[in-house]
């Protein structure tokens, strides 16, 4: 009986041994398939995009994982951005970053939420009020609005000669726009300089442009144009076609700085803009989400210093964004 249960023993012991055997090269092999992460973004008609895209990319390269690209289309394409939240799931993805475009719609919001429980999402430079999200990698949108407010203050202070601005922005829901306004009146108070409007629409190039002709017909004397990089690009080309002299339109200023504003900033055509370095962003957002997926501690927000570039600025020729053939393979 005794040699019966010896013999039990070992073989149990084997068939323990042989498991583990198998668990450790079942780990090993899964430990050596690249994560697969969905990157969902409102479009790529913002050149901004397409450099959080490449730092996404080159990073993905360096680390060995796999992108999935999504484009929503806009910032109206809330269910767009929702159905493709639904698949990547269906792909299998191992985690999600979104470039949320609303940040607060209860749709969308639900959208997240549900998919969470599946897989960890990641917000990625938008604003998203969920507490379902397992990371954030973005600037504070109030800290971009806040720098140019304290560079146009700095130039009008209390008690200088009156000036007045026009503020051209995304929609309302996206989730930058309202924390970029309130720091820019935030650092604005006080100055001589006041805020005339904010016009808002999808910052495609084309809704930017009506924007900018709208303001210049309502508010002709204004002395500034702060806007977004597609509608200083706008006002820029609409100045130049129109064949205006640097004092017959509003000076212009930039809420961020992609490949058009960069070159704008070196030409003397845009007079400032806060640089969130956006290919920097795609890379700390791609390190990030393999942290958590690795169990690795990580820190749940976090994104680049904001920078304000003028033209003088030493750093402005070597600003890095994507290059000019870059587009990523959407989905």
């Amino acid at each position: 009986m005794a040699q019966c249960y010896g013999h039990s023993i070992r073989r149990s012991i084997a068939l323990w041994a042989a498991a583990v055997i198998v668990l450790a090269s079942t780990a090993a092999a899964n430990a050596t398939e690249p994560a697969r992460l969905c990157v969902l973004v409102p479009h790529f008609k913002d050149e901004y995009w397409l450099s959080v895209g490449y730092g996404l990319e080159t990073e993905a390269a360096r680390q060995g994982t796999e992108l999935l690209f999504f484009e929503a289309g806009g910032y109206n394409a809330r269910g767009s951005q929702i159905s493709q939240l639904s698949d990547c799931l269906t792909r299998g993805v191992d985690a999600i970053l979104i470039g949320t475009v609303s940040s607060d719609h209860p749709d969308l919001l639900d959208a997240v939420a549900r998919a969470a429980q599946q897989r960890p999402v990641f917000g990625l430079v938008n604003a998203l009020a969920s507490a379902e999200l397992s990371g954030r990698i973005g600037v504070d949108w109030f800290d971009m609005g806040h720098s140019v407010g304290r560079y146009l203050a700095a130039r009008h202070p209390a008690g200088s000669p009156p000036v007045s601005a026009v503020l051209i922005s995304g929609p309302q829901e996206a989730g930058w726009t309202g924390p970029l306004e309130t720091g820019l009146r935030a650092a604005v108070d006080g100055s001589s300089l006041t805020i005339s409007a904010v016009l808002g629409a999808d910052t495609g190039l084309r809704e930017q442009l009506r924007l900018v002709e709208d303001a210049l017909a309502a508010w002709p004397q204004s002395d500034y144009l702060i806007g977004s990089a597609p509608a200083i690009e706008a006002a820029m080309g609409h100045f130049a076609q129109h064949d205006l002299g640097a004092t017959d339109h509003p000076k212009l200023i930039a809420t961020y700085v992609n490949h058009t504003i960069k070159r704008g900033l070196i030409g003397r055509q845009v007079m400032a803009a806060p640089f969130d370095d956006p290919m920097e962003q795609g890379r700390m957002a791609l390190r990030q989400a393999l942290g958590v997926l690795e169990g690795r501690d990580v820190a749940t927000s976090d994104g680049p210093l904001i920078r304000l570039m003028e033209p003088g600025s030493p750093e402005l020729q070597t600003l890095q964004m994507s290059p000019p053939t870059y587009f990523p393979t959407i989905e």
